[in-house]
């Protein structure tokens, strides 16, 4: 029996294996409402049989979004549009749980898509004053960020508990709190971004509070039969940057306060950082996290190959593979992946004669009469 497709319970949901679509943003949303193309997107996703879909780093300000095409939560118009989308897509897709991450970018907001160079937005071309732990630029030339006094924050905290309210209301299934990438949660966390002298800066017990004030204000008001998962970067590959000694403590203290998943990333906070990237390099992270608090981890980075996604989930490197590129690559990766192990997903059923001879079996002990 393949350990990859075995199901995965996090309180009140149940995930029929444990492959994890990846949050990947789309940069197609128009004044943060999810579009056509989500609709495309998401359903492609949801076709994909894998355990559980995750939806795209989530605004929960306006000002937090990446760019302007962003994906919003912060209004009725977002919340609307998320929730159209979602239950058209759900109609004709099979059963999957779909998550969403939320998100602030902090002062990596106000940026051009990647396609069109990356760079931050003029304000006088359509961008945006961004914000941060404090008024540091993410790379030289870039225009400083404006650091948030204590008014900001809780305007920021309160946000993520509505958005997380806004998620529910959308039929959400589990949330995915962004402490990564050199976003804002992940600038507070850091020495490298994080230069304040106040309660939440200098310290790491201060540089992880706002951090977990905010992950405290969402657990409140996120159902408790719902998941709740953090995205964390392990480390940051610059000298003076986080840690994983800190990123196992914070994921005690996430554990102690209801956090059910770590998904363990890396990187992100400095252009100055060197990530030797590698398959699977990300993994040894989820191991330890995983050892050292007993939570449960997600693997990510550079896993394509099933029987090494399968190797981490049955050496207890990770209870879960989180995957993103591999699959915009190759949509129906789960499938190929459960012929090659001997397991089976929930595929749609205007798809169940797809199979070749050589893998039936894969959507479970169906037969399709033909005419």
């Amino acid at each position: 029996m393949s350990f990859l497709f075995t199901p995965l319970e996090l309180r009140d949901l149940t995930l029929a294996n444990r492959i994890v679509v990846s949050p990947m943003c789309q940069y197609s949303a128009l004044d943060g409402r999810a579009t056509d193309w989500h609709m495309l997107h998401w359903g492609q996703m949801l076709l994909s049989g894998a355990g559980m879909f995750t939806i795209e780093a989530t605004a929960v300000t306006e000002e937090g979004r990446i760019s302007p095409g962003d994906l919003g939560i912060y209004d009725d118009a977002c919340e609307q549009a998320v929730g159209d989308t979602l239950e058209r897509v759900r109609r004709e897709a099979p059963a999957m749980p779909v998550a969403m991450q939320l998100a602030h970018a902090g002062r990596k907001g106000s940026s051009r898509a990647p396609w069109d160079g990356g760079q931050i937005i003029p304000v006088g071309e359509g961008g945006w004053t961004t914000l941060a732990p404090s008024a540091l630029p993410h790379a030289e030339g870039e225009r400083a960020p404006q650091a948030l006094d204590v008014n900001g924050l809780a305007r920021i905290r309160d946000a993520f508990a509505v958005g997380a309210q806004r998620a529910d209301r959308c039929g959400i299934d589990a949330l995915q709190l962004h402490f990564a990438h050199g976003y804002l949660l992940h600038e507070f966390l850091s020495p490298i971004a994080n230069h304040r002298s106040d309660r939440y800066g200098g310290s790491f017990e201060n540089r992880i509070r706002f951090p977990l004030e905010v992950f405290d204000a969402v657990r409140a008001k996120w159902p408790d039969r719902k998941p709740l998962g953090v995205r964390v970067s392990c480390v940051d590959w610059v000298d003076g940057g986080w840690t994983l000694e800190e990123s196992v403590t914070l994921a005690r203290e996430l554990r102690n306060r209801g956090c059910d998943f770590i998904d363990c990333s890396s990187g992100g906070v400095s252009p100055r950082q060197k990530i030797p990237l590698a398959p699977g390099y990300q993994v040894p992270f989820a191991r330890e996290i995983r050892r050292a608090t007993g939570a449960l981890t997600t693997a990510v980075g550079l896993i394509s190959d099933a029987e090494h996604a399968e190797s981490i989930v049955a050496t207890h490197d990770a209870d879960m593979v989180s995957m993103a590129r591999a699959l915009l690559w190759n949509p129906r990766w789960p499938w190929h992946a459960a012929k090659e192990l001997g397991g089976k997903v929930n595929g749609p059923k205007q798809y169940w004669r797809a199979p070749p001879r050589a893998a039936q079996g894969v959507f479970g002990d169906i037969r399709v009469g033909m005419r």
